[in-house]
This record gives structure tokens, sequence and C-alpha cells, in this order.
């Protein structure tokens, strides 16, 4: 590389994995690669020499040292020696960088295959103290406003001290069985997208039909389907007539029931052949979807009510409040012990109570069963072992090892087995939803699930999935998709996220707040907005 590219040669570094320092124009002393370097290669371990909070607080923050400081896991300002405080940012790293706390040391490994002459780049987190090379100053702000965020909603760094953090549930006082609005809620509810709003998304089916010229017909018509027994569910949601340009027409059934011919009509009825017709697959629940549908055939409007919001009361939401604050608290830990910190926690599920003050609701309830898990990829080192997926083997391992038949009608016993059923009794089984492990039961996490965790859950049926922290990459509960609500599935399941500024900040309160640190999590560093941009994409 020669100097009129504007780059010059740095001081030597003995380095075997091919690393040399340059001297750019821009941006000054960088790490670059002498040659090529394959992907996953450790190219850099730096020890690091540490600032306690105090001495970081008295001096540290006021010098230049600042600006090269990362935080570690326990809070100290860590400074890297070595190559360590020589690479420079970038918004798209090629080397990611993992603590190593038991050498006390920074471990900097590439994540994809890195060319000759190429700058080695770590990524320092969104509020920078200098303008990055090639970022327009409009760019450079809209990164920097946002609040320091290391991809996991900031609960990698949060010193978690009980003592310190404040955990006053807001909602403990008053009547348990008040009824708050969904503006007090400690959560806001997802919003199913508009759906079948245009004639293009409006399910459709084909089904067989027979223009009818004499009305008089029509009962006679009436009674052959009935007694044919093709009066089925599939086409309840249709009207069985449809009058048209001075022309009736007759439903007779979908095409699934006679997939290869049409269906032979009663012969002295001397009606011409039947055909094939596009109708409508569901019913109208909207305005807009009766007009679209009924300009196919004639369709019943019926509002949408089961996905009408529930009603919470004040002792249901002191119940949620408790359980993010136990799913929080677990993915600090698993984070501190080296984990990626997220949680999955299914608690026991709440049951309304009397008009009585929270205090006694508590007292007066007997709880089963309650799951906690978080993620452990990193100690497996197996790529599925997410939180949901870690607290569904959990309930299907309890449930697997209790031999109890469940009785529909108990739900404190039901949720105790996590509605396992009783084998021998299929009917019931089939009718209470007990063959499926999550049914009627609340999971809370403190990352967004991804597809195959969303999946997991759905096919659990899980009633209600309440996250804290979006994954905007990865995230299948409205971030990149909402599997829930697409075509095809067959259960939908309430989606809501936690109101950060709610929770969150009590507990995110306590961690060390620094602007221009290079910030890591006790793992992997991670950026804010596209969770880990190390060539690769971290999914919860």
């Amino acid at each position: 590389m020669s100097d009129s590219a504007g780059f010059h040669p740095g001081p030597q570094h003995l380095n075997a994995t091919g690393c040399v320092i340059r001297v750019s124009d821009e941006k000054g002393r960088g790490v670059y690669a002498s040659g090529a370097i394959p992907g996953n290669t450790t190219i850099e371990i730096s020890p690091v020499l540490f600032f306690s909070k105090s001495e970081y607080e008295e001096h540290g923050k006021y010098i230049i040292l600042d600006h090269y400081t990362f935080i570690w896991s326990d809070g100290r300002m860590a400074l890297a020696l070595g190559l360590g405080s020589l690479f420079n940012h970038s918004d798209q790293p090629n080397v990611s960088f993992a603590l190593d706390t038991s050498t006390d040391s920074i471990r900097y490994t590439t994540t994809r295959d890195i060319e000759q002459d190429e700058e080695l780049c770590i990524f320092y987190g969104h509020k920078l103290w200098f303008s990055p090379v090639g970022v327009s100053v409009k760019d450079d702000a809209q990164a920097s406003h946002e609040d320091y965020n290391d991809g996991w909603g900031g609960l990698s760094t949060i010193d978690y001290n009980e003592e310190k953090i404040p955990r006053v549930n807001p909602f403990l006082n008053g009547d348990a069985a008040e009824l708050i609005s969904d503006e007090d809620l400690p959560f806001v509810r997802y919003k199913h997208p508009p759906d079948e709003e245009d004639l293009e998304t409006v399910r459709k089916i084909q089904s067989w039909v027979v223009d009818v010229p004499d009305q008089r017909l029509i009962t006679t018509l009436l009674k052959w389907i009935k007694q044919a027994n093709m009066d089925t569910t599939e086409l309840a949601h249709l009207k069985r007539i449809r009058k048209q340009n001075d022309m009736t027409t007759f439903l007779i059934a979908p095409e699934s029931v006679f997939p290869t011919s049409p269906p032979q009509l009663p012969e002295d009825l001397d009606l011409p052949s039947p055909y094939l017709l596009t109708v409508p697959a569901t019913p109208a629940l909207t305005p807009i979807q009766l007009t679209l549908k009924t300009a196919l055939w004639p369709t019943l409007y019926t509002p949408r009510r089961k996905d009408e919001q529930e009603k919470w009361s004040r002792g249901k939401a002191a119940w949620a409040w408790q359980a993010m604050q136990r799913t929080i608290q677990a993915a600090v830990e698993a984070g501190l012990d080296g984990e990626h910190p997220i949680a999955a926690h299914v608690p026991a599920p709440y049951e309304e109570v009397p008009s009585v003050c929270i205090t006694e609701a508590v007292q007066l309830r007997e709880y089963p069963k309650e799951f906690m898990a978080h993620d452990t990829r990193k100690s497996s080192t197996h790529p599925l072992r997410h939180a949901v997926i870690n607290a569904i083997r959990r309930i299907a391992d309890s449930a697997a090892s209790a031999s109890i038949p469940t009785k529909s009608s108990d739900k404190a016993q039901s949720a105790a087995s996590i509605s396992q059923g009783n084998p021998d009794d299929n009917t019931v089984s089939a009718r209470n939803g007990s063959n499926y492990l999550l049914t009627s039961l609340t999971l809370f996490t403190t990352h967004e699930p991804c597809v195959m965790c969303s999946m997991a859950l759905l096919h659990s049926r899980v009633k209600e999935v309440i996250y804290l922290h979006p994954m905007p990459q990865t995230g299948a509960c409205g971030s990149i998709t909402c599997l829930p609500t697409l075509k095809g599935v067959n259960h939908r399941y309430t989606i809501a996220q936690w109101k950060q500024d709610s929770h969150r900040n009590d507990v995110i309160g306590s961690m060390t707040g620094k602007d221009s640190s290079r910030y890591v999590t006790g793992t992997d560093n991670v950026r804010g907005d596209s969770i880990l941009d190390i060539g690769t994409t971290i999914d919860a």
C-alpha cells in the first residue's frame, strides 16, 4: 500500500496472524491485514488494565484514555493493550471481540474472510464522540440520538444489585379486581395488520354452484343438501343463494367434497350442470371485507369478536410486572455467567379473585409450577438452545415425567401438569387443548422470539407472548414478520411489547452510564439496531 493512497507505515508489530499497523490521513492509526485472513480467525488477544468505577469517575473520563476504554462485565473500565486499542470503528465491522474474564483479556476474531490490505474494524456503539469517516452528518445524527443499546436492550451491562434497583410494583396498590385501561397497562399489544383489505388478499376457494331458473326448486335443493350430508361448515360463512342479473345461483359444496367431477343433482329437477366458482374462504370481519367478499358471493358479516383485546385487572397487571421482573433478573444472571443475556419465563397462570386488595389476593392464590430458562447457546455450543426453546423443553420434560390425568374443569391442576391431559381420553384432550404444552399460558421473554421460537410457541398453543426488547432483524413477533398472523397457520396468540420506560429503565438504571465508551456484553460485542453486526445475525 503506497503513501500516495493516503496511508503511511506505522510502527512494526510482531503479530503472527498477519496484522499490521498503518496510518491513514482520515482515521489515523489502524489495524490492517498484511495478507488474506480466513473468517473466524483469532487475530489478537489483548490483555487489559482495569480502572475501578471511582477511578474512572474521578480521573479516567477526563483524559484521552476515556476514548479507548471498554466497560467490563463487572462494571470496571478496561484499557486494552496491544492492538486492542488501535482497531477503528465501522458500522459494518469485520472483527468481533469477546471478553475472557478468566485471563483478563479481549479476544478479537474475524467475522468473514479478509482481503489483503483491508482494514480490520470493530463496532464501538452508537454514541460516538467523532463523526465516522464516510458517514454523513445526517446519518451520524440519527445514529447518535438514540440511547445506548447493546443489542440486548442494555441487559448485558446491568449490575444487578437487588438493593440498588427500584423494584416497586406500580400495580400493588388498589383493588385486585379493578379493570385498568389499555393506556395504563405495562405493555403495548401488537396490532394485527389489515387482513383481506383488498381483492388480491381476500382468501378464496373453489366451490360447486348451479344456476336455478325456477326459484321454487330452492327448497328441494336445500333438503337434498341436508340429506346428502353436504351441509359442511366450510361454507357456513356464505349464503346459499345469490341473485344476480335476474339469475338465481345455488351454492352446493366446496370443490374438496367433489374433487374429480361435479356433484350429481337430482334428475327430476332438470337443472343445468354445476360449475366451479371462486368464493370467499372466510367470513367478513370488517365492512371493507364485507364489500369485497360479497362481490364474489354473498357473505355473512361477523364482526371480529374473538380478537377483541382482553381486559386486564390491576391484580393481573401486578402479576405480569412481577413475572417480567423475574425474567429480566434471569437474563442478567445468565449474562454474568457468560451466556447471551436472554431469558424466557412461563409463570403460573393468573387466576382472577374477588374484589380484595392485591396483597390478600396473593395470599389467597395457590401457585402451581412455573418455568424459567435462559439462552445456553454458548455453554452448550448448540445453535438451537434459545431461551424460549429451553423453556418449552423444560415444560415438556416436566410433563413427560408426570402422569397426572387432567380434568378440563380444574384450571389449577391443568396448569400444574402443564396441560398434559389424560392420554386415555382423546376426546377430552382434543376439546380442552390439554395435548399441547402451553394452552392458556403466558410466556414472558426479554427478547422478541425469532422465527424458530415463534413457531415452537405456535405449535405449543401458547396463549400470549410478552417481550421486552424487539429484535429488528430476526424477531418474528412483529419485526421481520408476525408469524401467528401468516396465512396457513392454525393458531393465533396475542403478542405484546413491554413498555420499556415502565420497567426496563428501573432495572437498567443501575448500569454504568457512559456515552462514548466501547461497550461490551461480557461475551460478544453487539450493536443496537442490527443486533450483532459481525457477519452473522444473532436471534433470540
